[in-house]
């Protein structure tokens, strides 16, 4: 699995892997669970959304499309 994503939470980490889910493409979502130790870990890049090495390429796109609207 590659790391396509940084987060700033968990709500935007729903929703792009839902983004990828829906264009066909299987995502995680990384480190979910940090965000509850906020204070004590850094507040950000706890939070990743992963893909198969080979629809890397097909994500990345799909995220930019997605940053720019």
């Amino acid at each position: 699995m590659t790391i396509v994503y940084s987060a700033q939470d968990n709500i935007e980490a729903s929703i792009v892997k839902g983004l990828l889910e829906a264009n066909g493409i299987a995502a995680s979502i990384n480190g979910h669970y940090l965000a509850g130790a906020i204070g004590e870990l850094p507040t950000a890049g706890l939070i990743s959304i992963s893909v198969e090495e080979r629809q890397v390429d097909n994500a990345r796109t799909i995220i930019s499309e997605y940053e720019q609207a």
